[in-house]
């Protein structure tokens, strides 16, 4: 598996190359508990990191979604919308959707795996 990267708002981002996939962390998912809706953003939107680009919501609350590094929406994950609790049964698989990356700066200053996983113990 390609190396992951995490946001302090708790979004994976796995990037090859120009293109990216998203998502949100383990950490996330069991806070939120059973995932049971996403909203996600149409292909073609532009986002600057840090910005929002969609909502997810639980049984326990809502919370928003954060771009990592700035892109272009390529593709939503449509198999969540009718199936969110994906999200809780492989949150590092299920990814919410893929950009193609026209920033990728930010990148750098994401935290590793390791790193991700001592701030959240």
């Amino acid at each position: 598996m390609k190396e992951l990267r995490f946001s302090q708002t708790h979004e994976w981002i796995r990037l090859s190359g120009d293109a990216a996939e998203i998502g949100i962390s383990d950490y996330a998912q069991h806070s939120l508990g059973d995932v049971v809706f996403v909203d996600l953003p149409q292909i073609g939107s532009h986002y600057e990191a840090g910005e929002e680009f969609g909502a997810i919501e639980s049984v326990k609350a809502a919370s928003e979604l954060n771009m990592p590094v700035s892109g272009t929406i390529t593709a939503i994950n449509e198999a969540l919308i009718d199936h969110p609790e994906l999200i809780n049964q492989k949150p590092l698989e299920s990814w919410l959707i893929k950009i193609k990356v026209t920033d990728a700066s930010h990148f750098d200053h994401l935290l590793d795996a390791a790193s991700y996983a001592k701030a959240h113990k």
